[in-house]
């Protein structure tokens, strides 16, 4: 068996099959995981996520902050943005099949005999691989109960980050996770999350905000994670046990999948890009 872990494929569905044919991806014998975000900029979203839907147990999927966005649009608590490019899924007959798949996919995953964890955004660094388990599964919880639209999506808008605060219960427990895990890059000195700043690293005054993997972090140092959100990182980070796969193939730039047993990525440049 091979793992393949993409990055954000953001409905780049060409480049993704392109990149697959080029490693022979055998879904009876081999996984592909995807570090989230499988809808979006790109051309073709419903074919997208029809395929991993239709991999069944070879897909392994990591919910991102454009997965959850589109339960928003379905769910009509968002209005649709062009630049979303999600039209036709949105108006597609299976969009119930797919955003009920969906809603089954968790927050993060961890690959035991690799010691492997996987999120779309990366971990909080004070977080720890049980209080990661433990609250990706309350979110997890939340999304495939009925109520999940008023209960969790309404709510998991916030005009400015909170703390984590590991006594808090309801809602805001549950928008913490969400927003660690589907929508961090910088965090400032004190250790808390920023939204505002999607720059590269090398661009930031490191005085005032600091990658979320540059703090120390309590998983354990033997600990590979598995990400992608950041796409001005273009794939390059400073920390051992880190592998950041989104490299903007819907900005134009590339996709990125890298071969586990091997050690080695593959891309393949964005196709047609306009």
């Amino acid at each position: 068996m091979a793992h393949y872990f993409v990055g954000d494929v953001q409905g780049c569905f060409a480049e993704l099959q392109a990149l697959l044919a080029k490693v022979a991806f055998n879904p009876s014998k081999d996984e592909l995981w995807a570090v989230g975000d499988l809808v979006a900029r790109g051309e073709n979203s419903l074919a997208t996520l029809q395929f991993f839907k239709q991999l069944d147990n070879s897909a392994k999927v990591v919910l991102g902050n454009h997965d959850l966005h589109l339960l928003a649009l379905h769910g009509k608590l968002k209005r649709p943005n062009p630049k979303d490019n999600l039209a036709e899924l949105l108006a597609s007959p299976d969009i119930n099949q797919l955003t009920g798949w969906l809603r089954h996919q968790p927050l993060m995953r961890y690959l035991p005999s690799h010691n492997i964890v996987m999120t779309h955004a990366g971990v909080p660094p004070h977080w720890d691989l049980n209080t990661l388990q433990t609250e990706s599964a309350l979110v997890s919880e939340a999304l495939i109960k009925p109520n999940y639209l008023d209960a969790l999506i309404s709510k998991m808008y916030t005009e400015a980050p909170e703390p984590w605060q590991p006594n808090a219960t309801g809602v805001p427990r549950l928008r913490y996770c969400i927003n660690a895990l589907t929508r961090m890059r910088f965090l400032d000195l004190h250790g808390q999350l920023d939204f505002a700043c999607k720059s590269s690293p090398f661009d930031v005054d490191k005085t005032q905000l600091i990658p979320w993997f540059e703090f120390p972090s309590a998983l354990a140092p033997d600990i590979t994670i598995a990400f992608g959100h950041w796409a001005a990182l273009k794939g390059q980070v400073s920390r051992p046990f880190l592998q950041a796969l989104d490299t903007g193939c819907c900005w134009g730039e590339e996709m990125t999948l890298w071969h586990l047993e091997t050690d080695q990525k593959i891309t393949q440049k964005k196709l047609n890009f306009r």
